[in-house]
């Protein structure tokens, strides 16, 4: 079954359906959106993730911010069923990395907390990033806050935990499903962006080190 009828049919009732979000409208989000369609439909995904001639900095990185935020989302919809807090009661990835939540401001002290409640968090926490309107401007022209990478690279780091949950925990799933080509490719997409960028720094790339290598991208 292709991955996204999974992903419908057996999350309809879940509350970690959520609707695909899309790039500020009044942004160049349309534009860039197009571009980034065309350059990964050619299948080159370096030439996919670098920033267009004459293009914004930081209107690229808030479109493929959003972009990659419903990609995640997608993936671990698939997995909802079957990562359950009974069967991954902490946010591992592996044996040696385990994630806790804090937000900063209602949970500033990080809690334990079971893998689909954390993801839970996370995306409500990365909706509301893209939703202030100070951090991702809607309107033509409004400005970017200083501190804008410095809000991607929190965004990016966090999501790249769901990816390592997903490899450690289930990919053997993933495999059973028939999808792990497809995991594998936006792996691949996410891990050249935020290399394209410096989005993640190296110690937080610890748990999935071997496979962000196989992608053969000097760090």
């Amino acid at each position: 079954m292709p991955l996204i009828l999974y992903f419908i049919n057996h999350n309809r009732n879940q509350r970690t359906f959520r609707p695909k979000k899309s790039a500020p409208s009044g942004s160049k989000g349309a534009q860039l959106r197009k571009h980034i369609d065309a350059t990964l439909g050619s299948g080159n995904l370096r030439e996919a993730v670098r920033l267009p001639p004459g293009e914004d900095l930081n209107e690229w990185l808030a479109v493929n911010t959003v972009d990659f935020f419903n990609q995640v989302n997608l993936l671990y919809g698939t997995l909802t069923e079957f990562c359950t807090p009974e069967n991954c009661p902490t946010m591992t990835a592996g044996p040696m990395y385990e994630y806790r939540w804090a937000d900063g401001v209602q949970i500033k002290k990080p809690i334990e907390v079971s893998a689909p409640r954390y993801v839970e968090y996370l995306m409500d926490w990365i909706e509301g990033q893209l939703d202030d309107e100070s951090l991702f401007p809607q309107k033509l022209g409004a400005p970017f806050p200083p501190n804008f990478k410095d809000v991607v690279k929190t965004i990016f780091k966090r999501l790249f935990r769901v990816y390592a949950h997903i490899y450690h925990s289930h990919f053997q799933k993933i495999v059973s499903l028939k999808e792990e080509a497809h995991l594998n490719t936006c792996f691949k997409h996410f891990i050249l962006f935020t290399m394209e960028f410096g989005l993640i720094d190296k110690k937080e790339l610890a748990p999935l080190q071997d496979l962000v290598d196989s992608i053969n991208v000097p760090y």
